[in-house]
């Protein structure tokens, strides 16, 4: 494929916007810390509620929260490498919100929300879609994603695009999470040279460090929850099929699914209310349609966890740090009402983790093909065409890290009609479900409590991630399309960097799940803002 005449100026462009894509995280400086606090209000400790409520009363416009919004990026930014773009048009559609609130009032809970997308959803207007690769960066989306076009329907103003792992992180087994070629490597703002985990970093990045109001990121075995967790966040990936993949640049339609990253369980469960839905152009979204009317802040019960029964899976890798939280947040459960059963098991989980990749790998090739054909612009025309990009294009796109999966992938007949790959992604499925379905049923249990995820680890571009003593349920919730919900719960040995518990449940368990954790939430109030320290002493 020929070099696009536009590369050239918009790798100058992004590289300005993104800060020095080649830095290790480790030399970033420290940015200004000023709080985030506009007209008297903190920002980083209210909820969407509260923000209604102002913006109601005159306290605050959309405009003035957007404009807020819009220059503490251009501040911190160079920093965290959160951010890709901004939305040109984020400040015109502010102002549209606030005289929509003024003739007829708010449209709901996200009236005038400045929300960033991860930059593998699609958005019709002047923004990009990269999945944070420079082979889509001259294309635009025929329409926005079905997410996108619920929250511009409830009035949210989509503020740009967060920064991820290129191609969320299913490009290399080496790869650095939240490094792409558009972005440089994002940075956790709790200390600087540590990793955000997962390839929706920038998405929780943004939210901790109050770049947004809320964020969007997307998950196909750990990518909402894991960042959410290292960045002191809340995070949902909800069950498969409750929010549309429509317009979402695919891994694998057998696992993949969008969810909010917020800063407390109020906003998560307000996000997940307007982008669940039943779309035509997502057929898995056909099952959720008993479900996807739900009003989740009709969940938020402070009470909630009294009564309920809690299981502890202790089977997804072992860290001090993170022992020592979940040690804790057991203790508040049963302080808050709950039965806590310890040590309950997955029977064959671990089976399935050592052994469903071939059948992602086949999905990648079939469901990446797949969106790009019916995705309009001068990019390559499929995966093999993405692997060739690459190759030409290894200075900018391969400096640090290879396309081993890319590869791997490309090997593989594409094929979702072969019996073996059927026959190996129906097996991985189905013990997984039976694996939770069992546990669930005899031990009469309304959710399990894991940790969802180590303290973050030091970021090297070169080496890639850290994965020893890597913790957390998610990758067997994410194979089972069960929802995860991630809480802040606690801090390493430091006292600095953030470690999330995961409460998973049953398929379309989303009410109980936020019921769950916010109790949790209110009960504890761990959350503390990021500190921006370079690193650790």
């Amino acid at each position: 494929m020929r070099t696009p005449r536009w590369l050239p100026v918009l790798l100058v462009a992004t590289l300005v916007l993104a800060g020095t894509a080649q830095a290790n995280a480790a030399t970033t400086n420290h940015p200004p810390t000023a709080p985030p606090v506009l007209h008297g209000i903190d920002l980083d400790n209210v909820t969407v509620l509260d923000l209604q409520h102002a913006m109601d009363t005159h306290r605050l416009s959309s405009a003035a929260l957007t404009t807020f919004y819009l220059n503490r990026i251009r501040t911190l930014n160079p920093s965290l490498h959160a951010v890709v773009e901004t939305n040109p048009d984020a400040l015109k559609d502010a102002l549209a919100s606030d005289q929509q609130r003024q003739r007829h009032g708010g449209r709901g809970p996200l009236e005038g929300i400045p929300v960033l997308l991860k930059d593998n959803i699609d958005t019709a207007d002047r923004e990009h879609t990269t999945a944070g690769s420079f082979a889509l960066l001259g294309d635009k989306p025929a329409r926005d994603a079905f997410l996108v076009q619920r929250l511009r329907a409830a009035g949210a103003i989509i503020l740009g695009k967060a920064n991820l792992s290129e191609w969320a992180n299913f490009r290399s087994t080496h790869s650095s999470s939240g490094w792409s070629a558009r972005g440089g490597q994002t940075n956790n703002p709790y200390v600087l040279d540590r990793n955000a985990c997962g390839s929706s970093s920038g998405s929780a990045v943004a939210t901790a460090a109050d770049l947004a109001t809320v964020t969007i990121g997307t998950d196909t075995a750990g990518s909402v929850v894991c960042p959410a967790g290292t960045t002191d966040d809340v995070g949902i990936r909800p069950s498969l099929g409750l929010v549309s993949r429509g317009g979402v640049v695919p891994i694998s339609a057998q696992q993949d699914t969008a969810g909010p990253i917020t800063r407390n369980v109020t906003d998560a469960a307000a996000v997940l209310s307007v982008i669940q839905g039943v779309d035509p152009r997502d057929p898995m979204t056909a099952a959720a349609a008993p479900f996807a009317n739900r009003d989740y802040l009709a969940a938020l019960r402070p009470g909630a966890l009294r009564g309920k029964r809690i299981g502890v899976w202790r089977g997804g890798g072992d860290n001090p740090d993170a022992d020592v939280v979940l040690a804790a947040t057991i203790a508040t459960l049963r302080r808050l009402g709950a039965t806590v059963i310890d040590n309950v098991d997955l029977p064959g989980v671990q089976d399935v983790l050592d052994s469903y990749f071939p059948a992602a790998l086949v999905e990648f090739k079939h469901d990446i093909n797949a969106y790009l054909a019916e995705t309009p612009g001068n990019h390559p025309a499929d995966l093999a065409g993405l692997i060739a990009f690459n190759q030409a294009h290894a200075d900018v796109e391969m400096p640090y890290f290879a396309q081993e999966t890319f590869e791997q992938a490309q090997a593989t007949s594409g094929d979702e009609s072969d019996p073996a790959y059927q026959q190996l992604r129906a097996w991985a499925t189905t013990t997984v479900r039976n694996a939770f379905d069992s546990t669930f049923a005899t031990n009469r249990l309304d959710a399990i409590l894991a940790p969802t995820n180590k303290p973050a680890w030091v970021t090297s571009v070169q080496n890639g991630d850290d994965l020893t003593d890597l913790t957390g349920a998610s990758e067997p919730a994410a194979v089972a399309g069960y929802p995860d919900l991630t809480v802040p719960a606690g801090y390493d040995s430091h006292g600095v960097l953030p470690i999330g518990m995961s409460f998973i449940g049953g398929r379309f368990s989303e009410s109980t799940l936020i019921s769950l954790g916010y109790a949790f939430e209110q009960a504890s109030h761990v959350r503390r803002a990021p500190t921006f320290l370079p690193t650790l002493p």
